[in-house]
């Protein structure tokens, strides 16, 4: 029974759990977790400490400390500069009220780089009704963007960010929960990355083609639902799953799909295995290759705004223990993750490639992903 105890909280993370009487404070934890990302000829790894403290019944507090040491050179950078290593900070502290079946959570943001700064701000409620099997929940975001260019100290624009959610999760029987989200964000201001570019013909280059600096519009709008439900079969398992689907004014339309199966092996043990698909339709004002400089208003070749389908899968295992109530420490997990992510694009194509300009290889490269984290609760 402990295992499937703690495997119904592990799938009520987000959700609502049947058997609550009133909201939650998060519990009293500390985490430190080390992550690593490696593809596309970069490496990003880097700690993160996240400590989480109750004051009283109705308070809980926490603070974050995130780094991302960034290293290599992707596909953008390998054709036009030269590798490059950069150090990317964030911090954030938030505090939790829970009154009754009414929660609410409030959190400040800010990350920095040498040549990027961003603060944000985050308030959320979520209100249970119906015998605590009905939660609603709202929340609202905005952030601050300062854009520099390394060498270029008097390049400097702004960019806004607001982001509005609404959610509804729903106890439908003892073994289904079912939520279903909508998202609104509102981006305005400098958009695009200003170290990348676009690409365009010349018969004067040697390469025959040429680059130029990106243009992007300076409002973006977009819109997303998604619905998830996770499963809880007799044997101590569970089966999850997520749909989503989003569209915004730059025209791209995309859609994933996450299934999930979780499994306990004894009191200590917990594993989970996952597969996620993606695929996205370009923005209007993608292309791989122009014919001429300023052939539009606006003009991309981001390839994160093209034609690309994404597949990843992986793991996750758990190993928990139990301490005595009367101790410091009450229990304590660690928790290995990893994911295998494959990228395929329709419409970009490796300018490196010794092929005849517009005829080059299409695009495409695999990345890993691996997060170790402890967490002690107290």
């Amino acid at each position: 029974m402990v295992a499937t105890k703690r495997l119904l909280a592990l799938l009520a993370l987000t959700l609502v759990s049947a058997g609550a009487s009133a909201a939650v404070l998060p519990a009293d934890r500390a985490d430190a977790m080390y992550h690593s990302y490696s593809g596309d000829g970069v490496s990003i790894d880097g700690p993160s400490i996240l400590l989480r403290k109750k004051a009283g019944n109705n308070w809980s507090f926490s603070a974050n400390y995130y780094v991302d040491t960034i290293s290599g050179a992707s596909i953008d950078v390998r054709a036009t500069a030269s590798p490059y290593k950069e150090e990317r900070t964030e911090t954030s502290v938030g505090v939790d009220y829970v009154h009754n079946k009414t929660s609410m959570a409030m959190s400040y943001t800010n990350s920095s780089e040498n040549d990027f700064e961003a603060n944000s701000v985050y308030v959320g409620v979520s209100q249970d009704f119906f015998g605590d099997l009905t939660t609603l929940s709202m929340s609202y975001s905005r952030g601050e963007d300062d854009v520099g260019r390394r060498g270029d100290a008097s390049f400097a624009e702004e960019a806004q960010r607001q982001k509005l959610g609404v959610g509804l999760t729903q106890v439908l029987t003892k073994n289904l929960i079912v939520g279903i989200n909508a998202e609104n964000v509102s981006d305005e201001g400098y958009l695009n990355n200003p170290y990348r570019a676009i690409r365009y013909r010349d018969a004067d280059s040697a390469r025959g083609f040429s680059f130029m600096t990106e243009v992007y519009p300076q409002t973006r709008v977009s819109n997303a639902f998604s619905v998830n439900a996770n499963y809880y079969l007799p044997y101590r398992a569970s089966l999850y799953s997520d749909m989503r689907y989003y569209t915004d004014t730059w025209g791209i339309e995309a859609g994933n799909a996450k299934f999930g199966y979780i499994h306990t092996f004894g009191d200590d043990w917990i594993l989970d295995f996952h597969v996620r698909y993606y695929q996205q339709d370009q923005a209007d004002f993608y292309q791989d290759l122009f014919s001429r400089p300023d052939e539009y208003n606006f003009m991309a070749r981001d390839k994160e705004l093209s034609t690309y389908q994404s597949f990843s899968t992986g793991f996750k295992v758990t190993y928990e223990w139990q301490f005595s109530s009367q101790r410091i420490v009450e229990k304590s997990s660690v928790n290995l993750e990893y994911d295998y992510m494959k990228f395929d694009y329709d419409n970009f194509r490796d300018v490196t490639d010794d092929a005849p300009v517009g005829e080059e290889a299409l695009f495409g490269f695999s990345a890993n992903v691996i997060r170790l984290y402890l967490s002690v609760w107290y």
